[in-house]
């Protein structure tokens, strides 16, 4: 899909038919020495973001009903921003006679679930289920294959108008970032609360999707608060809360405690964070081991980690799903060489090099496998990439047969020094200029206009 062509520079981001308003007129003088505990409610109208002490059912201006009550309102700068299911939801803006049906992003019968609309996760659908299920539970799904160009293109409009806001801007994934906004309200005339219901009401006119927002005193509890209230959420959780709020949820809310680490806890007798909250560091530590004490903090809503741009990605992959199971060599490596192709264009246009390679597979039976292997250049050539998956490959393709097979680049470094060669390597500058050449044609002509020979069927 040819990207949509660069817009100019946005304005910043104000409500239509509005100016900023003035803390001081519309809403209480909060004292920095007051805690905010006994700080008064502030609420703020989402639509109009007018910002008052006092605010009924409706907003007194524009008659929206969508207020957002919080004591500390004015106060924090920590923001979670998450696109609601954000490849549906392209999908449903490009398509709006789609809008009220439930739509399922994924490959194929045998595929997995990329994203679902909310429509569809009523009817039980969710991400990484396999897709006959997903059918199953709601036979009348439009299932719709990826198109990452346009879900990327997509997010770096909404990138653009994150870092109008503030400079501290740390992309997680494609559909969502951690924003600090502590320290701009001199910039934009406003508290980070009023700012970021302007962002929210621009990326749905500009961008035609929608997001939810999480507003706290950290990290954690940011993401915490952007998970509830979706779609269009936005949630605020102060440090005073946290605890409280946190102790009767199950331990798997806390990111990073997958099923092992679970089951783990369970066995102990700990299977809420309030139980996990109750223990001092010298028990967690002999309980859980040395990342016990940490567990317990973020437990407590306790989060150091502070927003850093320069931040990388930690790894960018690609995978597919067969249509049929596959098990030959010769079979796996067609693939294997689109995968690898797809990547090397990835990394290209994050600016990014391979430092290794990890092989993905997955068996019939749905268990997976991983292979990792360095390279001893960075690399953005899917030539490369491709004879290090392969020699990983070879060991793996001995007799059982796979359902899916992926590559990923891990660890990700910077793309300028990549493929540069030296005395002793004097095959991978010509590579790259072969690449180049392809590249170019491809430009001008699409993606079909040249290939190589171990990419046909």
């Amino acid at each position: 899909m040819t990207e949509p062509a660069v817009t100019p520079a946005l304005p910043p981001v104000v409500a239509p038919e509005q100016t900023p308003l003035k803390a001081s007129k519309v809403a209480p003088e909060v004292a920095p020495d007051v805690a905010p505990e006994q700080a008064p409610l502030v609420v703020m109208c989402r639509d109009c973001t007018l910002v008052a002490d006092a605010i009924g059912s409706r907003c007194p201006r524009c008659g929206g009903a969508r207020l957002v009550r919080h004591r500390s309102l004015l106060r924090l700068g920590i923001a979670h921003v998450d696109c609601d299911a954000f490849y549906a939801s392209v999908e449903k803006r490009d398509r709006p006679e789609l809008r009220a049906r439930p739509v399922i992003v994924g490959g194929g019968t045998r595929g997995v679930v990329t994203a679902a609309c909310y429509v569809a996760r009523i009817h039980g659908v969710r991400s990484a289920m396999p897709m006959f299920k997903a059918l199953k539970a709601c036979p009348d799904a439009v299932v719709i294959k990826p198109d990452f160009e346009k879900y990327s293109a997509a997010s770096r409009q909404v990138r653009a108008l994150m870092n109008q806001l503030t400079p501290l801007v740390q992309p997680l994934s494609i559909d969502e970032a951690v924003l600090d906004l502590a320290g701009t309200e001199a910039l934009h005339g406003a508290a980070p609360a009023v700012v970021l219901a302007r962002f929210a009401e621009a990326v749905e006119r500009r961008v035609g999707v929608t997001v939810s927002i999480g507003l706290a005193a950290n990290r954690l509890m940011a993401k915490i608060a952007a998970g509830r209230g979706k779609p269009r959420g936005f949630t605020v959780i102060d440090a005073e809360q946290a605890a409280g709020l946190l102790a009767p949820e199950p331990v798997r809310l806390l990111p990073g405690i997958g099923a092992a680490l679970a089951r783990r806890l369970e066995i102990q007798g700990i299977t809420r964070l309030g139980q996990l909250q109750a223990l001092s560091d010298r028990d967690a530590l002999s309980r859980l081991g040395d990342d016990g004490p940490a567990w317990v903090r973020r437990a407590r809503g306790e989060d150091a980690r502070v927003v850093d741009p320069l931040r990388e990605a930690k790894s960018i992959s690609a995978e597919t799903t067969f249509a049929a199971d596959l098990w030959h060599l010769a079979d796996l490596e067609r693939p294997l060489w689109r995968l690898c192709e797809k990547l090397a264009g990835r990394l290209k246009q994050q600016g990014l090099a391979a430092g290794g390679v990890v092989l993905k597979l997955k068996t019939t039976d749905f268990a997976s496998r991983t292979r990792s292997g360095r390279l001893f250049s960075p690399t953005v050539l899917p030539d490369r990439l491709f004879d290090l998956a392969r020699s990983l490959l070879v060991k793996e393709a001995t007799g059982p047969a796979f359902r899916l097979i992926g590559i990923g680049a891990h660890p990700l470094v910077d793309g300028s020094g990549a493929d540069r060669g030296d005395l002793a390597d004097t095959l991978t500058p010509r590579r790259a200029a072969a690449q180049a050449a392809i590249d170019a044609l491809r430009g001008r002509f699409g993606d079909a206009a040249i290939g190589r020979g171990r990419s046909l069927r």
